[in-house]
């Protein structure tokens, strides 16, 4: 690696960076400084007003606008020709937030104890036209457009929100991916249709999909050899005892394009394999009873031992005829999209913060958020 060629002032670029470390300014690593020039180039790039507010916590009276977001997205390292897609995703959480039914409820979220983070999955020709990695190592680093687009919504949490740690983000412990969690859509190993044409967007539509992440669990099933198989360890891994907080359950499956066509091979199209999840994500009594997890708490029906002080007398988790606990409430619960690469049977489960969002206009099933990537001028 050299500069050789380059004409650099270190001094000046070293100070600038250790400004926005001084006023906290930064995700902890070093940001890009956002020079009037270079935010300027950035709103070129979308029609609209820079004073427009994309994004708000009620209950914290903050609000981002155009102009702001432009700013974080330069921080973050994000080219000019992402920003229309850094919006999308501010939309898309916008829409988030209506669709819950609560503001301060969804937008709290982000101030949670449990630590989520904002998932972002790119579908549609905006992958390709801007490098969005699809493939090998998808939720790794490497690729300039999912790290930089997911960590500008980072950088905007923190700067335009003010959710800084030790002060209003209360998470006890969070994950990597409060840093950056932007995916794209294997589209072309995927033997469905997209996550957008399952929101009713036309077929070919750039969009991008948010949801807020509690966690991702890596699943191993290299030797499965029918949809069942892999299912059922899929099944498993959703109802584990450790992810359950409340009654029931919402997840984004990520499939591997292995674990995709094994899947289609034996028949089960993408609803099929909700259902399947819906139906086989259970927990026995034993197994809640031995977690402590056969009571309800008074104020938000978390699961807590029946003895627990906040429990409610008689009240405990549904159970079916075989005394099973359905942890996911419908296959509506249960988001799946396709990506990684097709070397090996891997696949991830996304615990969501809560139900998924918005239903699609058309009138489907649930839905993750989503927002229409508008691009601008993208280099060809």
């Amino acid at each position: 690696m050299s500069t050789e060629g380059l004409r650099i002032d270190h001094r000046g670029v070293r100070q600038a960076i250790e400004y926005y470390f001084d006023n906290d300014l930064t995700d902890g690593l070093p940001v890009v400084p956002a020079t009037d020039t270079a935010v300027a180039e950035f709103l070129e790039q979308v029609d609209r007003d820079p004073d427009e507010i994309v994004a708000t916590i009620p209950h914290l009276d903050r609000h981002c606008n155009v102009r702001l977001a432009a700013v974080n997205a330069v921080m973050a390292g994000c080219r000019a020709e992402y920003f229309p897609v850094v919006l999308a995703a501010l939309d898309a959480m916008h829409r988030d937030t209506k669709a819950r039914g609560s503001t301060r409820f969804a937008s709290g979220l982000w101030q949670s104890t449990t630590g989520s983070s904002p998932l972002m999955i790119i579908n549609g020709p905006a992958r390709t036209a801007l490098g969005f990695n699809a493939k090998g190592n998808v939720f790794g680093p490497g690729f300039r457009a999912n790290a930089t687009v997911g960590r500008a919504i980072r950088l905007i949490a923190l700067n335009a929100f003010g959710l800084q740690p030790h002060v209003l983000d209360q998470a006890t412990q969070a994950h990597p991916g409060k840093y950056t969690c932007c995916i794209a859509e294997n589209e072309e190993e995927s033997p469905w249709g997209p996550l957008s044409e399952d929101a009713g967007y036309p077929a070919g539509s750039s969009t991008l999909a948010f949801m807020m992440a509690r966690s991702t669990l890596h699943i191993e099933a290299r030797s499965a050899t029918r949809p069942e198989h892999l299912l059922s360890d899929l099944a498993n891994s959703i109802a584990r005892t450790g992810g359950l907080y409340s009654e029931t359950a919402a997840c984004c499956v990520v499939l591997g394009p292995e674990h995709a066509a094994l899947c289609h091979a034996g028949g089960f199209t993408k609803a099929d394999v909700k259902a399947f999840l819906a139906e086989h994500a259970v927990c026995t009594r034993a197994a809640l009873e031995q977690a402590g997890k056969t009571g309800l708490s008074r104020d938000m029906h978390w699961l807590v031992p029946a003895d627990h002080p906040d429990a409610v007398p008689g009240e405990e988790p549904s159970f079916d005829s075989d005394g099973l606990h359905h942890v996911l409430p419908s296959p509506d619960e249960v988001v799946v999209v396709v990506a990684g690469a097709s070397n090996a049977g891997v696949s991830t489960v996304i615990d969501l913060m809560g139900s998924t969002s918005a239903r699609a206009a058309q009138g489907g099933g649930r839905v993750p958020a989503m927002a229409e990537i508008r691009l601008g001028a993208v280099p060809g």
